[in-house]
Formats: structure tokens, C-alpha cells, sequence
């Protein structure tokens, strides 16, 4: 039962209950109509403390497609933490008003935080370079649809690796599930930091890696392109020189299988020449898409509507 459960974390959900969320996903897909009054009279409240699109904008047209409301702000310079207010406090305050929280904030923590003062069901739409688990949820929708199950692929995941929330959540994810392998395509600056790699050697997942990534292209079910974030970086001259460490383009594709497929979380640089968006491999649009079902699935199961 995922009703009044928060979401902070991948693993906070079992196998099964990520199943049954894919699986209403997918029924939304099929009939979207049939689902369009089940949060009549739910409040969805979106806090972003950090800039967002994709996300914010699929929580909000996620909940008016299920028939909810929504209420929020998309800067933190619009709430009253902006006057020292604490995340405590502003969270004991917005959960008295609303039935749900999406909150993206850039301090790893913060949604932890934010569900031990919270009323309702607490969704981490993002905690610095922590996690990003409603992406996560987005990754599984698509490969489920695209690759038929989350079991025996090989992904690789290229560009930033060390602040990419969205690459942690995932790889926990897929760890997950059986005959799973993981190639880590970064350069050593960008590399996925060593408790994820602790993280699979404990339970016995294997993964290799690469700075190349025509190297290892040939090899990989799921290609995951990340941006480097220039956000995350303290250092300036440290970003420019990282930046366009890894570009996919036409050429890199003709080394890949025909059946692979590419996801990126966006927003995209230039990691992923437009060049490649007509590929029919290209499935980071599709992503998008299922962003907003997911969350849909998401959102009706943890306010009980259904």
C-alpha cells in the first residue's frame, strides 16, 4: 500500500511496488480519460528551490490531468525562505494545506529533511547531486516500454557521473534487478563517486569503466548521456575544460547495435548532437512523455485515489 508514503529515495520502493507503478503507467497511457477526475479535490503542492522544467511541469500537468489542483512557487526567492525561514518550517506550513509535496532543492538531504516535519507524502523531485528517484521512475517507464523489462542489460552511463542525481538513482534502481551490468564513461574529474561502486561490489553487480566513449559503445543495451552540470561546479576554468568532454553524434551511432536505445534526463547541452534526434534509437523525447505518466501513477497511488 503506497498511500501517505514518501518518496526519497529509489530503494524506498520494493521491487514489486515499482512494478505495480510502471503497470498504472502504462494503463494511463492506454486510457488516459478513464483517469482524468481521480484527484478531484487533491492539492498537489510543487516546491522548487532549484530551477526545473521537465520536472516541475510534468508534476503540475500531471496532477490537472488526474483533476487536482496545484499550488507553489518555481524560485526560491518567492517563498519565505528568501526571509531566513527554515525548510522545517516551510514545510510544516505548506503540509497543512495541501494532500502532496514535490520538492527539488539544492542540498543533498533536504528531502529527508522535509519528510520528518511534513503531514502528507513528500516526493524528492531532486536533492543536489544526491538523488532524482521520480527521473528514475521516468528511466524504468521508458525502458520497460522500449526494451520489453528491467532485466540483462548492459547500460552505460557517459558525461558527468559524479554530481549526475540521475545517474545514482538509476544504476540503485537496475542494481536491482537480475543480469544487469553497468559501464561508467566519464573522465577521472567526473567519475561516479565510490559509493555507488561500494554500493554494487556489496551486493555483487558487476561494472567496468571508460574514458572512451567509442570504446565501449558497441557494447551497451541503454545508452545514458548525461550533461555536465555547470551548476554543481565551484570552479569555473574547471567546467570549461570538462564540458564538451563527451559529445554524441552520427558518427558514434554507427558504432552502436541497432536495437540499443539513447536516454538523457535533458536538459541537453550539446552532449547529444541534434543530428541524432531523427535516429529512431533516439528515445530521450519519449522520456519526457513518460515523465508525466509516471508521475500521474505516482501521485494518484500515494494520495489513495487509487
Amino acid at each position: 500500500m503506497l498511500k501517505g508514503r514518501h518518496l526519497i529515495k529509489p530503494s524506498d520502493f520494493s521491487v514489486s511496488e515499482i512494478d505495480e507503478i510502471c503497470s498504472l503507467a502504462e494503463q494511463i497511457i492506454v486510457d488516459p480519460t478513464s483517469f482524468q477526475d481521480v484527484c478531484r479535490g487533491k492539492i498537489l503542492a510543487t516546491l522548487f528551490f532549484e530551477p526545473s522544467t521537465r520536472t516541475r511541469l510534468s508534476f503540475e500537468a500531471a496532477m490537472l490531468h488526474l483533476g487536482g489542483a496545484v499550488e507553489g512557487f518555481s524560485d526560491a526567492a518567492n517563498s519565505s525562505t528568501s526571509k531566513g525561514e527554515s525548510l522545517a518550517d516551510t514545510i510544516r506550513t505548506v503540509s497543512s494545506y495541501v494532500d502532496v509535496i514535490a520538492m527539488r532543492n539544492p542540498k543533498e538531504g533536504a528531502a529527508l529533511v522535509a519528510s520528518r516535519y511534513a503531514e502528507c507524502p513528500v516526493i524528492n523531485a531532486g536533492d543536489g547531486g544526491h538523488f532524482h528517484p521520480t527521473q528514475t521512475l521516468t528511466d524504468m517507464l521508458t525502458i520497460r516500454a522500449l526494451k520489453g523489462g528491467f532485466e540483462g542489460h548492459t547500460i552505460g552511463f557517459c558525461g558527468d557521473l559524479k554530481f549526475g542525481r540521475t545517474v545514482h538513482s538509476l544504476t540503485e534502481a537496475m542494481s536491482r534487478y537480475k543480469n544487469n551490468k553497468f559501464i561508467f564513461i566519464s573522465p577521472k574529474e567526473l567519475a561516479v563517486p565510490e559509493y555507488i561502486t561500494e554500493y554494487l561490489d556489496s551486493v555483487g553487480v558487476p561494472y567496468t569503466t571508460a574514458e572512451r566513449l567509442e570504446s565501449v559503445i558497441g557494447d551497451v543495451d541503454i545508452l545514458y548521456m548525461t550533461r555536465v552540470q555547470k551548476e554543481r561546479f565551484f570552479n569555473e576554468q574547471d567546467y570549461i575544460r570538462l564540458k564538451d568532454s563527451y559529445i554524441l553524434d552520427r558518427q558514434k551511432m554507427t558504432l552502436a547495435a541497432k536495437n540499443m536505445i539513447v536516454l538523457h534526463p535533458l536538459p541537453r547541452v550539446n552532449e547529444i548532437s541534434p543530428e541524432v534526434d531523427d535516429d529512431p534509437r533516439a528515445a530521450y523525447f519519449k522520456q519526457v512523455k513518460y515523465g508525466m505518466y509516471v508521475r500521474m501513477a505516482l501521485i494518484a497511488k500515494l494520495v489513495g485515489a487509487l
